[in-house]
């Protein structure tokens, strides 16, 4: 990238930072200097090992693991807008999802932070099939989960997400009994709190679209958003509206700077860029934040970001 590209996406994010802590303390989004991809250790993204049986990706993945067994782990589930690429630095056009700099958030002296989302997953693939079959058996007592699912959850029982809706109604694909959305959301959190571990339950982020007048980002977020909110509410599960939260961020910003934090601009609406997926994270920091009681926040990193700081 050149030096003019760099510093105008520098100095985006740095704008994009400083519009965030204008809002309400409830919200309490941090402002600083946005994280850089040195300060995410590459094995909290891959591991470093074989593949296994059954894993993804001709070979090329190998699930990333706990870096130090003795301290608690904080878990992320979810597809590519949480993680990206095969190897999990990024896509071919240079796309990030938010778990790789959210890592940076956290002070990995205290817990580690494992990534476990893939690209192209649903709620109902990612339960169904290897990664949540390789992964609940490792949550041990103590652990946390966050789980983003919905952009793939599309398709009903012939595409490869769940059912619309929260509900107990099934379809049979071939001999697959196919659950709803939220029924796939309920069992992640039953099954992690039946390991000893604190599920936390974060609604997918916005695709990118604006009204005509390019004023107000366009929300549909009558379905998965929503269902996922009303599983969190249903299960007693603590509840991130990531949806929401970077959507009104985007209002404040504009559609030309917007634009900017996608890859490729303008026409890609789902996967940020670096600096995206950095605006992303603080989102997710400020959603934790802002929760009456914040499971996490004796893990939180003390970098001059954090809320509060």
């Amino acid at each position: 990238m050149k030096t003019r590209s760099r510093h105008f996406l520098l100095t985006l994010s740095l704008a994009f930072t400083a519009i965030l802590s204008q809002l309400a303390p409830a919200q309490g989004i941090p402002n600083s200097a946005p994280v850089q991809i040195s300060d995410v250790p590459r094995g909290t993204q891959m591991g470093t090992g074989p593949a296994p049986a059954g894993a993804p990706g001709n070979g090329r993945y190998s699930p990333p693991m706990p870096a130090n067994s003795s301290l608690p782990t904080l878990w992320l589930i979810g597809d590519s807008t949480v993680r990206n690429g095969t190897a999990g630095e990024n896509g071919p056009t240079g796309q990030w999802g938010w778990g790789a700099p959210l890592t940076a958030y956290f002070d990995l002296k205290k817990i580690n932070v494992v990534n476990r989302a893939f690209g192209g997953t649903s709620s109902r693939t990612f339960y169904n099939g290897f990664f949540w079959k390789d992964l609940k058996p490792r949550i041990k007592k103590g652990d946390f989960v966050i789980l983003q699912f919905g952009a793939n959850d599309n398709g009903g029982a012939k595409g490869k997400g769940g059912l619309a809706g929260i509900g107990d109604e099934t379809e049979m694909n071939a001999d697959e009994t196919v659950h709803s959305f939220g029924w796939y959301l309920k069992q992640f959190v039953a099954e992690t709190r039946a390991q000893g571990a604190t599920p936390i339950i974060c609604s997918l982020t916005p695709r990118k679209g604006w009204s005509a007048d390019g004023k107000q980002f366009k929300r549909d977020n009558g379905k998965h958003a929503a269902w996922a909110e009303q599983v969190a509410k249903g299960t007693n599960a603590p509840f991130i509206p990531l949806y929401d939260i970077i959507a009104t961020q985007y209002e404040k910003l504009g559609t030309a700077k917007v634009d900017a934090l996608y890859v490729p601009s303008p026409k890609e609406n789902l996967h940020t860029g670096w600096e995206g997926a950095v605006a992303n994270a603080e989102c997710v920091v400020s959603g934790l934040k802002a929760l009456p009681d914040n499971p996490l926040a004796k893990f939180l990193s003390p970098r001059d970001t954090m809320i509060g700081k």
